[in-house]
């Protein structure tokens, strides 16, 4: 019988068992000391989740805030990776948040590792941020200081022009007491002619006057009323704070996603409160910056978010219209005569005009205002000063070349092509 010798065994099997020994220590250890990424959960958050979800309150779906307080974390990584399945599967939570938003389907992410998941929670902790104060000027302190110094010095001045008129007056008055008393007579003074009795008496200046004051008053006559109807810097408050800046500018929305009909109406229109919702079903708090200086603050925001939302009717805790909608008075701010015609279509799509030439830079305006005067001279000059854009358009073609030959010109401008006509506008 052969025997078999257990130390050589021994030191056979201690390398293999050593090697898988190290390879499960240090998978342990991997996970005991994997490193939870607040920054990276919150760019998963935003690219993944933040079109149904906030942190704070309801959406499409539920307020995320602590949500790994509320679920356990493996029942988490399943429903966050498969809902569905989950749902299929009969899991009683996974059906009752089903049931509770509507039946809504959530996006399956299966790409998503559990140290995704383990950074998107960590991120969902995050502490709601507290507002901004404003801080407000108290009178009487700090720059206060300069303003009452100047006061200080223009009422020393005041007395001490005072003071020299009275002593200038009481020396008049001495003089002339000393004079009396030494025998001193005074000539009597001859008696002028007034200033507006020599006036009348000339003529030659009485008509040079009149024709002076004719022509003055017809000309700020004119002046005057050829402002009237014109209303450039008009920038009145409306019901609902409507940040162009914030729109058209930090978050770059063309203009003609809310003046729709401009690309193909007479009119650009003024967009239904369903367009804003369309974004502010999921916008109910404003996160970008603030101008605590003009008191355009976070709050200030939000809450005219909430004039919005009960404008349309908006149940922001159920995520539901409630059918009980109010007219917003949109108070219009470009309004040309009715015997002038305008199209905005034959401008903004034929011409290719920008927003911007006539409204001016709305993408920096936080209070919209009439930027041009749209008078007809304004109107003018911009058709003498823009060419017609005649290329891939055949219906220009033919009268382009002619009238090009006419002008001796290789561009046409708008008022060449007929554009100071009077039926143009007035029709």
């Amino acid at each position: 019988m052969q025997k078999v010798r257990l130390s050589k065994l021994a030191a056979q099997l201690s390398l293999p068992l050593l090697a898988l020994l190290l390879t499960f220590s240090t998978s342990t250890f991997a996970q005991e000391t994997a490193v939870i990424d607040t920054a990276a959960g919150e760019a998963l958050f935003k690219a993944n989740c933040a079109a149904c979800h906030k942190l704070y309150s309801k959406a499409t779906g539920p307020a995320l805030y602590g949500v790994g307080d509320k679920y356990d974390r493996e029942w988490l990584y399943s429903w966050i990776k498969n809902s569905q399945e989950m749902v299929k599967a009969g899991d009683a939570q996974a059906v009752a948040i089903f049931n509770e938003y509507n039946q809504s389907v959530m996006t399956a992410f299966p790409a998503l590792s559990n140290a995704d998941i383990d950074n998107i929670i960590a991120y969902t902790y995050t502490e709601k941020k507290a507002p901004a104060v404003a801080q407000v000027a108290v009178e009487g302190t700090g720059g206060g200081d300069s303003g009452v110094s100047n006061d200080i010095i223009l009422v020393a001045l005041a007395l001490i022009f005072a003071l020299l008129v009275i002593m200038l007056i009481l020396v008049n008055g001495t003089l002339k007491k000393i004079a009396e008393a030494n025998g001193v007579e005074y000539p009597e003074e001859q008696k002028r002619v007034p200033i507006w009795r020599a006036f009348v008496q000339n003529q030659f200046l009485v008509l040079v006057t009149s024709i002076f004051l004719l022509l003055s008053a017809a000309y700020f006559a004119y002046g005057w009323m050829s402002q009237v109807g014109v209303d450039q810097g008009y920038a009145p408050v409306q019901p609902i704070h409507y940040s162009h800046k914030i729109h058209a500018g930090t978050n770059q929305i063309d203009c003609k996603y809310c003046h729709s009909s401009a690309r193909k109406s007479k009119h650009s229109g003024i967009p239904s409160l369903n367009v804003c919702m369309n974004c502010h079903k999921n916008i109910a708090e404003y996160n970008g910056e603030e101008d605590l200086a003009n008191g355009y603050t976070k709050e200030f925001y939000d809450g005219e978010i909430q004039k919005l939302y009960e404008a349309v009717g908006w149940d922001v805790d159920n995520q539901a219209y409630t059918g009980e909608s109010k007219p917003v008075k949109w108070v219009r701010i470009h309004n040309l005569p009715d015997f002038a015609y305008f199209n905005h279509s034959q401008h903004v799509t034929v011409a290719g005009v920008e927003c911007q030439t006539c409204h001016g830079p709305v993408e920096e305006m936080e209070i919209m205002y009439q930027y041009s005067p749209l008078t007809m001279g304004w109107c003018i000059n911009c058709h003498r000063e823009t060419n017609v854009k005649v290329e891939s358009n055949e219906y220009y073609a033919k009268i382009h070349d002619e009238l090009s030959k006419k002008y001796g010109v290789d561009k046409l401008t708008a008022a060449q092509m007929g554009g100071l006509e009077c039926g143009k506008c007035h029709y």
